[in-house]
């Protein structure tokens, strides 16, 4: 007896403003089976999250419209119920873990709260027992001190640890199929890890089918049963996902397939003066009180590190997240409160205030984790990245600022066509680029570069990688780069800094951290990456 699909896409297509504008989806079609696993991977701006967005109508519609084609879900066509019918799906029988967790997080609630909420607004349980779930959800994603932070909002939290938070709402109400689009991108390799055989096992409990979006292939591999490929909005070649990884036959995949990093960090020149010396930097955070008249308690999200860096080093810290490697970066840049000294440029960082830091700004650059909340959403592209041009008075006249603008853009590999376009119209690699090439373009001695790559396909990856390493050797610059991901701090990095729980447990050459570490901790983070 033949079972019926429990999702069948036909023919979707994806359109955006007039009816004569192409689609950038294109006739796309394919089914999932309960309980099977589907991979969906392709390049940033291919089509993925919005074919993704599409199966539980979330596009900005009528700006958004489809041509052609259905959503069966069920035997429903998605495409076609009322507002009602949509809600009592969405969250329950078909539910989603976005790519960027911060937009996906209500700001002005707790986390404990939104996990409530999912819960309760489709089943009728009381609030004690709601609450309960919600804390047994955020353990079994591995949230770090759960009971506690149950009373924590998004801004409070890390990368990671909100991806966790997004994770635990999508299972909540045990869906027949979860869309996961890059679930595991904010995540160190051990709790990634976790989170993707926690997928695993739910699947096997509760019969739940996984369409799973990534632009890491290692993941696909080890998750999915079958694979479609998608280039431009079309999908080029499908299949049983052993078949395709080993036999690919479009040419596209077998591109994606010889994607990779390699290489090592620049080599630091002898005698290379310090541009940055970090002494006993300690960051911490009011916990919740136990009683109104007793004292904040403090949560010490980094402890006493030291760190140096020289012209044209690339320094990379890893760690877990919520281990304090942001914490710590927001504190070099003075972008929050610490305790301890900063020497950048020969300047007392820490001291600094009005015009005196201001004048740093251009030398001290961020690239951020979530580029979509780091970007203005009322700027064009041309306006983000040519912001500091303005502010710093960098560029001779107008011509100039226009040439620069286009040479980074080209750099970070994207298209003059986005100039005009805002951050919403932007796919999530995209707007990484973008963050990116505003950074790069002020050619600063230092950039903190906050997980850059996590949200770039494979090939992208290694473009940047190059980039950032051609520009270094170029311009003298130096790098502080955080990941989780041990292959990018591998590509980049001359010397590593292994953090855990606000304090740094390891340190040495990129040789000696990958081929000979010391800690178990470290350890256990190599033999994680190895895994993938």
């Amino acid at each position: 007896m033949t079972v019926a699909p429990l999702l069948q896409v036909k023919d979707l297509s994806v359109s955006f403003g007039a009816s004569d504008q192409p689609s950038v989806v294109d006739k796309v079609s394919f089914y999932i089976q309960p309980g099977e696993s589907v991979g969906l991977v392709g390049e940033s701006g291919s089509g993925k999250s919005l074919t993704a967005l599409s199966l539980m109508k979330l596009l900005s519609y009528p700006q958004a419209f489809h041509s052609s084609g259905e959503i069966l879900f069920k035997g429903k066509n998605i495409l076609t119920l009322s507002g009602p019918e949509l809600r009592a799906i969405r969250g329950a029988t078909m539910s989603m873990v976005f790519q960027d967790p911060l937009t996906s997080l209500n700001p002005v609630h707790t986390i404990g709260d939104q996990i409530v909420e999912s819960i309760r607004i489709h089943r009728p349980v009381s609030l004690e027992k709601a609450r309960k779930e919600a804390l047994d959800l955020l353990e079994t994603v591995q949230f770090r001190e759960a009971k506690h932070r149950m009373k924590a909002y998004p801004f409070e939290l890390s990368g990671g640890e909100r991806q966790r938070v997004v994770i635990a709402m999508a299972i909540a109400n045990k869906p027949d199929l979860l869309i996961a689009d890059e679930p595991t991108t904010s995540l160190d390799v051990t709790i990634q890890e976790q989170i993707l055989d926690l997928l695993k096992d739910l699947q096997k409990k509760n019969g739940m089918a996984l369409l799973l979006i990534s632009h890491d292939l290692a993941i696909i591999r080890k998750m999915t049963e079958r694979v479609l490929v998608m280039n431009k909005g079309q999908v080029v070649e499908s299949g049983k996902t052993k078949s395709v990884f080993a036999r690919p036959k479009h040419a596209y995949t077998k591109k994606l397939l010889a994607s990779e990093l390699k290489g090592e960090g620049v080599p630091l020149k002898e005698k290379a003066p310090l541009i940055l010396d970090a002494k006993n930097i300690q960051v911490s955070f009011p916990r919740e009180k136990k009683k109104f008249w007793h004292k904040h308690p403090q949560f010490l999200a980094v402890e006493g590190v030291n760190l140096q860096i020289r012209q044209g080093e690339t320094l990379g810290l890893v760690g877990e997240s919520g281990s304090g490697k942001s914490s710590l970066a927001f504190a070099l840049g003075r972008l929050q409160n610490f305790e301890g000294e900063v020497s950048f440029l020969d300047q007392p960082l820490h001291q600094l205030k009005g015009k005196a830091l201001r004048s740093l700004r251009r030398e001290l650059q961020f690239v951020f984790q979530d580029p979509f909340s780091s970007l203005n959403p009322k700027m064009t592209v041309r306006e983000i990245v040519g912001e500091g041009l303005r502010v710093h008075k960098l560029a001779k006249d107008k011509a100039d600022e226009d040439r620069r603008i286009k040479r980074a853009l080209q750099d970070v590999q994207l298209s003059m066509d986005l100039l005009e376009r805002y951050p919403h119209e932007l796919s999530g690699g995209q707007r990484q680029r973008v963050a990116i090439a505003r950074a790069l373009i002020l050619k600063p001695k230092l950039i903190i570069l906050d997980e850059p790559t996590s949200a770039l396909d494979l090939s992208v990856q290694a473009h940047i990688i190059d980039i950032l390493k051609d520009l270094q050797r170029r311009y003298k610059t130096s790098y502080l780069f955080i990941s989780h991901d041990l292959r990018v701090i591998k590509a980049i990095s001359g010397r590593v800094m292994v953090m855990k729980s606000g304090k740094i447990v390891e340190e040495g050459t990129a040789d000696s951290i990958f081929h000979h570490p010391k800690k178990a901790y470290t350890k256990a983070l190599l033999k994680a990456a190895i895994l993938k």
